[in-house]
């Protein structure tokens, strides 16, 4: 899927943004993103693919179970904004749901060059919690 984005090449790129990061592989996660890639994610800056890796790495080492849902807001020419949550385990056992928004921008490859996140953290209650794990969900 390459720019400039139909709705449905647009909700294909979500659909497939949401799969790949559900594989919580940072190494799976980088491959769709250009070598200088450009990420704001919440107050922090990452540039490149070793940056990028290494914030994923972090990022899953501290957010246990992860599990994220996406879905397409808005799209035009080479440019994708997503509204997405996300639930996760931290070390003491406390379940969080994170929300957030992020606009993506594609270089003519389809590669993705720039990343923007705001995302804001509430705890729940694992009773509270509405997205299914990838153990949870069903065995195609």
């Amino acid at each position: 899927m390459v720019p400039p984005f139909t709705e449905d090449s647009a909700r294909a790129k979500v659909r497939a943004a949401e799969d790949v990061w559900n594989t919580r592989d940072p190494r799976r996660v980088v491959a769709a993103y250009t070598s200088d890639s450009v990420w704001r994610n919440r107050s922090e800056f990452v540039r490149g693919h070793d940056e990028i890796v290494a914030f994923l790495t972090r990022k899953w080492q501290r957010e246990h179970d992860y599990v994220l849902r996406k879905s397409l807001w808005a799209f035009t020419g080479d440019r994708i904004a997503v509204r997405f949550q996300y639930e996760w385990r931290d070390d003491e056992g406390r379940w969080w749901r994170s929300y957030g928004n992020e606009n993506w921008e594609f270089a003519p490859d389809g590669l993705m060059r720039r990343r923007e996140a705001s995302i804001n953290d509430v705890e729940i209650a694992a009773t509270d919690r509405r997205l299914p794990g990838p153990a949870e969900l069903p065995v195609a």
